[in-house]
């Protein structure tokens, strides 16, 4: 799969995600790490990447755009927080939300769950 790793991650994540066989960059690899949400979006949709982050302004982003793409998935506050835990968690669920992201979905990690909503988000 294809990731784009936002600012509020740390780039050893796209490290990890790369070094399991995935293309992921991070946004300061792009030298977009100062660009806005809506920029980082566009890039990824460009791209056909996955967006991960850590940054909840997302889910108010995919809602207000109303487009079936990028895929975000997000680590909420509570879940693990060191990048090496983070890639882990996102490689051990990978095989059971791998079509949700490939059809256009936000997938939430918490600590005790993972939420999945298809795109478009109702506003």
């Amino acid at each position: 799969m294809r990731f784009l790793i936002d600012n509020a991650l740390s780039p050893r994540v796209a490290q990890g995600l790369g070094e399991a066989g995935h293309d992921a960059v991070h946004v300061r690899d792009l030298g977009i790490q100062h660009a806005s949400d809506e920029k980082i979006f566009e890039r990824a949709d460009h791209e056909g990447r996955i967006v991960v982050s850590a940054d909840t302004d997302f889910g108010t982003l995919l809602a207000s755009r109303r487009q079936q793409s990028p895929s975000v998935v997000l680590f909420r506050r509570g879940t693990q927080r060191s990048p090496s835990e983070q890639v882990a968690l996102l490689l051990a669920n990978l095989p059971s939300i791998e079509a949700d992201l490939a059809t256009g979905s936000i997938v939430v990690f918490e600590p005790e769950r993972i939420r999945i909503r298809a795109l478009p988000l109702a506003p």
